[in-house]
């Protein structure tokens, strides 16, 4: 008894070619034929094609290739130009069912024209059968392997239309308090969008952020209840001690600083505020 192929996605070597960046592995061999075995693991789905057409798709198991009841229009071509066997009768396509993890980065102005730096994680499945032909029929790849950073390329534009749905109606200092509604706004946009090409939408985190060092300096010293004059002052005064200017703490407290008077002990001394000779 001849032995018969077996196709998975397994190297040479015996190593998983599907890594967790890889969505779909479209088997690269022709030496798929009837009776050839397909392998497909607990975290995969298998669909099946001749000539374009999906014939099957299977779950975890091992399976023989078997040609079709109906002969699929292409058997006279086949017969003609290749004695009999096409080259490529049959592929494998490979969809994983495990969880992916993609990020979406880009940039969003506030109401005030302010720049913010935006960062998405977001993880995706394919969830059954149907998922994985809607996946094959309608995410163009090249090559041999569809990448979630390839899906993130389709995404990407929708999630950036999400965020700056709200981001440019918002206060610079009021964004971080509309989180929720920003993190539900792209879930509910990316889900339907991804939902198209047959991929589940998982859990969704958004994270946004001023762009500029000077702007998050300043919110952050408004946190501790400074109002914008004294955030300015205590900014400006961080980066005079950063130089080593003795005058820094005077502008902290906004008070004058004065060069060439003498102290008490009759030396020459700088300060603040009103002081007297002697």
């Amino acid at each position: 008894m001849a032995l018969r192929n077996v196709i998975s996605t397994l190297n040479a070597e015996g190593e998983e070619v599907m890594g967790p960046d890889v969505l779909l592995y479209h088997y690269p061999n022709n030496d798929i034929q009837n009776g050839t075995l397909l392998t497909v693991e607990s975290n995969q789905f298998c669909v099946l094609k001749s000539r374009g057409a999906i014939l099957n798709v299977y779950e975890t198991g091992q399976y023989p290739v078997q040609t079709p009841q109906r002969l699929i229009i292409g058997n006279l071509v086949q017969n003609t130009l290749y004695g009999g066997q096409s080259p490529w009768q049959y592929e494998a396509l490979y969809v994983s069912r495990a969880k992916l993890l993609l990020k979406a980065e880009g940039m969003a102005l506030s109401r005030e024209m302010a720049e913010l730096g935006y960062t998405v994680d977001y993880y995706i499945h394919v969830d059954s059968p149907q998922d994985a032909v809607r996946l094959v029929q309608h995410m163009p790849y090249q090559g041999h392997f569809l990448t979630g950073k390839e899906v993130n390329a389709y995404a990407a534009p929708v999630v950036e239309q999400a965020i700056n749905q709200v981001i440019q109606v918002t206060p610079l200092e009021a964004v971080n308090e509309r989180i929720h509604d920003l993190t539900e706004l792209v879930k509910v946009h990316l889900g339907e969008f991804l939902a198209v090409y047959g991929i589940t939408l998982n859990d969704v985190k958004v994270l946004v952020f001023p762009r500029d060092h000077l702007m998050k300096t300043l919110i952050a010293l408004k946190a501790f209840g400074l109002d914008e004059l004294t955030a300015v002052r205590y900014y400006t005064a961080m980066l005079m001690a950063e130089k080593g200017l003795v005058s820094a703490p005077n502008m902290a407290v906004g008070e004058p600083f004065y060069m060439g008077w003498t102290g008490w002990n009759g030396t020459m001394a700088g300060g603040a505020g009103r002081h007297e000779r002697g």
